[in-house]
């Protein structure tokens, strides 16, 4: 009997821990989906799937035996439709599962040597828009990039102003393709990217401005483009290209990539503000 009271406290401190664990596994989960879901852009499908899933609670509430037979053979279907639209974004989302990366959004590697590379990579872009030389440079995240590295000429070279500028030269043999950034080397030159399917709105923009918004759209790359025709500095980052770009704002982005963006006690806000927002 003593010895049952004097594990009840122990108990009772175990039980706390476990539901304070279990709270903050489930918080970092759904607030990850979340995440991905925004960053890829299925919201509006989302959405549609929980109007089916009330519809056929509903009907199943109700006793609609025909809405709910019919919800219950459309949802095969729509399965198979997901996979099938959804296939990039799915991969990416296990990818990123695999490498582990899923919970903890992607960051460079701080220091001396990560504002390093962000300085060369300014200092050359700075100079091929001056001189109008159109050029197409990937930063690599999270999202594993090598099916494209292999499309090129791989390099694994320490990046410099000089030589990252000195690619996309006209008489350069990889002036007409991506360079790719891992980390703190340039991986590849001449990379072959794929091109986007979505409508661009602007015809002056050619086949760089697509194949940065193409990767964009089926990893998490950031793609720095330079208009050949007027030397204006373009972003592309998940499914959406910003134009105009000055070096302050490509400067204060690519720090981004260097700040460690851990899920705050404004994560429980943002994912109510998401699911409660009207479709645009």
């Amino acid at each position: 009997m003593q010895l049952m009271e004097s594990l009840l406290p122990s108990l009772s401190a175990y039980s706390w821990i476990a539901i304070a664990v279990d709270f903050l596994i489930v918080y970092v989960v759904v607030y990850r989906l979340m995440v991905w879901i925004m960053d890829t852009h299925v919201e509006s499908l989302v959405r549609g799937l929980l109007v089916i899933l009330v519809v056929y609670v509903g009907s199943h509430v109700l006793g609609l035996a025909t809405l709910n037979w019919l919800l219950e053979k459309f949802a095969t279907i729509l399965v198979v439709l997901v996979i099938v639209i959804f296939q990039p974004e799915l991969r990416r989302f296990l990818e990123r599962i695999g490498s582990g990366k899923l919970f903890s959004p992607f960051v460079l590697e701080g220091g001396s040597q990560g504002i390093a590379v962000i300085k060369h990579i300014l200092r050359s872009v700075e100079l091929l828009s001056k001189e109008k030389v159109g050029a197409l440079i990937v930063i690599e995240t999270g999202t594993n990039l090598n099916e494209y590295i292999r499309s090129g000429i791989e390099l694994n070279a320490t990046i410099s102003t000089e030589l990252l500028a000195s690619l996309f030269w006209s008489k350069s043999p990889t002036h007409d393709g991506a360079v790719i950034i891992r980390e703190h080397e340039i991986a590849a030159a001449g990379c072959l990217l794929p091109l986007s399917d979505s409508t661009i709105q602007d015809r002056r923009l050619g086949t760089r401005h697509r194949a940065a918004l193409g990767l964009s759209e089926v990893s998490d790359a950031v793609v720095i483009v330079v208009s050949e025709e007027t030397g204006t500095i373009s972003l592309a980052e998940g499914g959406s290209l910003t134009r105009y770009l000055t070096k302050e704002a490509l400067e204060a982005r690519l720090f981004d990539l260097y700040r460690e963006d851990q899920p705050g006690a404004s994560g429980i806000m943002d994912l109510i503000r998401w699911i409660w927002k009207s479709p645009s």
